[in-house]
């Protein structure tokens, strides 16, 4: 690590990882908190599990078009354009919270997920350019790290203070809800405004395919998704990277719809402060699992970590719903996030070193395809299972 920080703009763009999550965590946070306190039972699981899917959404139908960004043009260039669009939108977000506009708060989901659709590629794509293929491994662990350490703290910085402003107030509505925690919107803004200057500074690099082409009929036909696909395909290390990356993202999605009902339901919480503290625990085994992934990979990619983990996830998420102890669900969660750290990291490291240079962003985008058309299945069957009358810890099980 301490050679990846003498890295110029490692410093930087660690800042952004962080920023970029916590924003995009806070305003998720805000919203979810929000549906928790006004609805119950199968209703808060399906709109929990909509405010999921729009967050996913873009991934799928923008698949093309940011992946050929990320290639066409620097990917530093692409990622400052982004974070711009970010401070735009977290001041549209924060005006409806002070107006009360629930339906607008929500369906601005929609469009945060859209700019970070085309972030994404080009920030992750960034990494091989910023430290090579030898330290891939090292720094996707710190990578990780970072990142869950900003949903860490987002959820505990945005949990407790929606807490505080709505302790001891009257609130019956949605747009009560949202006129008090209203303020919180300026955090989301400012930390906006810093991931965007953060940007400015990254060390220039050459866009990858400068001369390629995108051809909008072509998109609409389908013809991209499909030439796509085959290239994530063609590479069997990639395309089994991906499956056990989305696999693993799209069963997180169903405990993150399914757990705060079967919490408020079967455990009796009704504090978002210790609900979502309980799932952050994960994010803390996430944390511990990208450290030790990355220090058993200083030579290479340990690929070994990979079934170890696998079977972490699965033991875990079998006894979450047979505990009924706070103590013993946080040992669960963090046991699933240390596993699911082992798993996710050589995977990552794995699509980045087999990826053609010029390709990178066409399948890194790719990646996020797959993973979000996965994790939406996911989300559809929870919603399905719970427009059916299977309760939370049917669900959970």
């Amino acid at each position: 690590m301490d050679g990846l920080i003498k890295l110029r703009g490692f410093i930087p763009f660690i800042l952004i990882i962080f920023l970029n999550a916590f924003v995009d965590l806070g305003y998720k946070i805000l919203i979810q908190n929000t549906i928790f306190k006004v609805y119950d039972g199968q209703t808060q699981i399906i709109l929990s599990a909509v405010v999921n899917a729009l967050i996913l959404l873009p991934f799928v139908l923008l698949f093309s078009p940011s992946g050929f960004l990320a290639d066409r043009f620097r990917k530093p260039r692409v990622m400052q354009a982004s974070a711009a669009v970010a401070v735009a939108l977290t001041l549209l977000i924060t005006l409806s919270y002070y107006l009360g506009w629930f339906r607008v708060s929500f369906m601005l989901t929609f469009l945060l997920a859209v700019q970070s659709t085309f972030y994404s590629p080009a920030k992750y794509g960034y990494i091989k350019e910023l430290v090579g293929k030898t330290r891939l491994t090292e720094a996707n662990a710190a990578v990780q790290a970072v990142t869950i350490v900003a949903i860490l703290s987002g959820i505990f910085v945005f949990s407790v203070l929606f807490e505080h402003r709505l302790e001891g107030q009257d609130y019956r509505t949605e747009a009560d809800i949202l006129h008090l925690i209203a303020p919180i919107g300026w955090i989301l803004v400012i930390c906006s405004i810093l991931e965007y200057f953060s940007t400015l500074k990254l060390k220039a690099v050459e866009a990858e395919a400068p001369q390629k082409k995108f051809h909008l009929h072509q998109y609409v036909r389908g013809q991209y998704l499909k030439q796509n696909v085959g290239k994530l395909y063609s590479n069997r290390n990639i395309w089994l990277s991906i499956i056990g990356l989305s696999v693993f993202w799209g069963i997180s999605q169903v405990v993150l719809a399914a757990f705060p009902a079967f919490a408020k339901e079967y455990l009796g919480e009704t504090s978002t402060v210790v609900i979502q503290g309980l799932m952050a625990c994960s994010g803390i085994g996430i944390i511990l699992g990208s450290v030790i992934a990355g220090r058993a990979s200083r030579q290479g990619i340990e690929t070994g970590l990979i079934p170890l983990g696998a079977l972490g996830i699965v033991l875990a998420l079998f006894f979450t719903p047979q505990l009924e102890s706070t103590g013993l669900l946080v040992v669960d969660f963090l046991a699933l996030g240390v596993a699911g750290g082992l798993f996710i990291v050589p995977l990552n490291a794995l699509i980045q070193f087999h990826a053609k240079d010029r390709e990178l962003g066409t399948i890194l985008a790719g990646n996020n395809w797959i993973q979000n058309l996965v994790m939406l299945a996911f989300l559809g069957i929870t919603v399905v299972f719970a427009t059916s009358g299977i309760t939370s810890v049917s669900s959970a099980s």
